[in-house]
């Protein structure tokens, strides 16, 4: 059976019977200085895109893929040599730098709206407990979930890079679309972001309508988003914007126009604010009550998924993962021993060191709770993929019941705020972490990579984007301010919001009823809860941006009728779209160390009083053109 052949047919088979792309009795280069350096840069940079995507727009994307199509670009477009496995290991590196990122930007930016910012050394800890630990309760179960239940469990991500790395080493790759999305990306946020030539927040009030407005952040990161993520998910946020903007906000603006003293939490009268006040000051808590129902019930519903998975993968795990040949070059983990060495040394860390503000009952927490979720998230993402992981849900969990138990031992206040908040962020980091690395080892199984080299592979991952994370979270808040217009940080918003309403009760409970009741109207309703109580929470400009993203995606599905162009066309425009988004991201990081460094490069362009219409027919002409390249370019059968 040819490569090929066997490439097609894994899903029909046993994961025993499996014979995968590079076989067990072949030696290739692997886990080499190139692919570890390669894969170290990857994991900063993903890390940083990620980290301001998703204080920007409250959600993050898989580098999985796109890491995997760069580090072919370079391996054989640059380099002109390069393994299938040396691949593997430099998008395992690569794609942990976005799944510690997604868990640090959940949880840690609620300590800065407290005043209680974590030092950069602190936060370096933060991410390395928590990566590494998600790393390494996952190993003991590779055997079961990925070998065991290899026809059960497809791992949508895992499956996909593992296609991508084989056509890749078969001569086809993406990697040009992907470093051209970069190139777009970067240069039109400097060119707007940092010269000024346009605006990156067009917007217009609605004329007769307090309260109300319109807008676009017209950035390509949100249009590449709302591509990827599909019309469904972006017009459902974007309702849920139009929601908030086009009706609760003139609504408080027109109730409390005749009311001359402030309404709690606000502390100037409704009669004096304008749009933005509004959001900042009632709509913010409407939404954070919505999100924190729309992530229970995303718990909720997860709860029979969760508690099947604990218990299969225990029962694998007890087993050993069954009568796999450990001698096999492709069934080798890595030793139980550093696996103890390494839990118990987080462990430890946990309960002793001051900064991490928990004490021996906090680590003990992070362990059984890291345990279980991690253990969770590894099978759930075999299920459903690491996009649909309630890794929010799962979190808030964990902060409502960490928060109860600490504040019925004692703690209370600011300390145990800081508990509940270090302990829930350093499950929440683990979640990710389990998620990615169980994608990463199903693309390792089926491509023939060593399990315990792709191990080891993703720890370095954890470190490279520990390295970068604390600076890169000070820098943005430094420059933009968590939980403003420019990053709203919704989840970590909605974190704070959960430790601080169990421990204190500060909070404008009628706010965060109004937005949970709203929720629970949503699902009722048959609407996708979470996507649309998020729409609640960002800024419409934002969500209008997502939307259109989505609707390029619509008209495609709805222009090329082919199924085999339409799936290979899209798979073009997501790669274009990653881009995009990295490109973007990373200029947005670059601009924030400007602002933080008093640089200042703007233009300061006026264009005759239309700046918001030039900005707004910017933003029109990118996403034709992403459109058009999507419809037009040649398919590889068509060259």
């Amino acid at each position: 059976m040819s490569s090929e052949e066997r490439r097609l047919d894994y899903l029909n088979v046993s994961g025993k019977e499996y014979v995968p792309y590079v076989p067990a009795d072949k030696v290739i280069p692997e886990f080499t200085a190139t692919a570890i350096i390669i894969g170290f840069i990857l994991a900063i940079v993903f890390g940083m895109a990620n980290a301001y995507l998703g204080l920007k727009a409250g959600m993050t994307v898989s580098a999985t893929i796109p890491a995997a199509v760069i580090s072919m670009g370079i391996l054989k477009g640059i380099l002109k040599r390069g393994t299938i496995l040396e691949n593997t290991v430099a998008q395992s590196i690569a794609s942990s730098g976005e799944a510690v990122a997604a868990g640090m930007i959940f949880t840690v930016p609620a300590l800065f709206l407290w005043g209680y910012a974590p030092d950069m050394m602190t936060m370096t800890l933060m991410a390395l407990l928590g990566g590494s630990l998600g790393v390494l309760l996952m190993i003991p179960l590779r055997r079961y979930l990925i070998v065991d239940e290899h026809h059960n469990l497809p791992y949508p991500e895992g499956t996909a890079c593992a296609e991508v790395l084989v056509v890749g080493d078969q001569g086809g790759t993406g990697a040009k679309t992907v470093f051209a999305g970069i190139g777009i990306g970067a240069g039109y946020k400097f060119l707007m972001g940092a010269m000024g030539i346009w605006n990156e927040n067009p917007e217009w009030p609605i004329p007769g309508l307090k309260g109300a407005a319109i807008g676009f952040d017209v950035l390509p990161a949100l249009l590449g988003v709302g591509f990827i993520i599909g019309p469904r998910a972006a017009f459902t946020m974007f309702a849920g914007s139009f929601l908030s903007w086009m009706v609760l906000m003139p609504l408080i603006a027109y109730f409390g126009s005749g009311l001359t003293a402030p309404v709690f939490p606000a502390t100037t009268p409704i009669s004096e604010m304008d749009h933005w006040d509004l959001w900042s000051k009632y709509i913010r808590y409407i939404g954070a009550g919505g999100v924190a129902v729309g992530g229970l019930f995303s718990l909720i519903k997860s709860l029979p998924t969760i508690f099947s998975s604990f218990k299969a993968s225990l029962g694998g795990l007890t087993k050993g993962g069954g009568s796999a040949d450990e001698n096999l070059r492709t069934q080798k983990d890595m030793p139980m021993s550093i696996i103890l060495i390494g839990a118990v040394v987080i462990f430890l860390a946990c309960a002793f060191l001051p900064q991490l503000h928990m004490g021996v009952i906090g680590g003990i927490m992070v362990v059984l709770f890291g345990f279980f979720f991690t253990t969770v998230s590894s099978r759930i993402v075999g299920l459903i993929g690491s996009s649909s992981n309630p890794v929010s849900g799962m979190t808030i969990g964990t902060l409502i019941i960490v928060s109860v138990l600490l504040k019925a031992m004692g703690f209370t206040g600011i300390e145990g705020m800081l508990a509940a908040l270090s302990i829930g962020a350093l499950v929440c980091i683990s979640i990710a972490m389990a998620g990615d690395t169980s994608q990463d080892l199903k693309t390792a199984f089926l491509v023939g990579a060593t399990p315990y080299r792709q191990q080891y592979a993703l720890l370095i991952g954890v470190v490279a984007s520990a390295a970068v994370i604390g600076w890169t979270l000070t820098m943005l808040n430094s420059a933009y301010g968590f939980g403003t217009k420019e990053l709203a940080a919704p989840q970590a918003t909605l974190m704070s919001l959960v430790v601080k309403g169990v421990i204190d009760g500060s909070l404008p409970w009628a706010l965060v009823g109004i937005g949970a009741s709203v929720a629970v109207v949503a699902e009722l309703l048959g609407i996708s809860v979470l996507a649309f109580a998020v729409g609640m929470y960002l800024p419409i400009h934002l969500n209008a941006a997502i939307a259109t993203g989505g609707l390029l995606s619509l008209i495609m599905t709805k222009v090329i009728k082919n199924a085999d162009q339409l799936k290979r066309r899209t798979e073009e425009g997501i790669l274009l779209a990653s881009g995009l988004i990295a490109g973007d991201s990373l200029m947005g990081v670059v601009l924030a160390l400007l602002v933080y460094q008093g640089v200042d490069l703007s233009m300061d362009m006026k264009w005759g009083g239309m700046l918001n219409e030039v900005s707004m027919g910017i933003f029109v002409i990118l996403a034709i053109a992403f459109l058009r390249h999507c419809l037009t370019y040649k398919l590889d059968k068509e060259n």
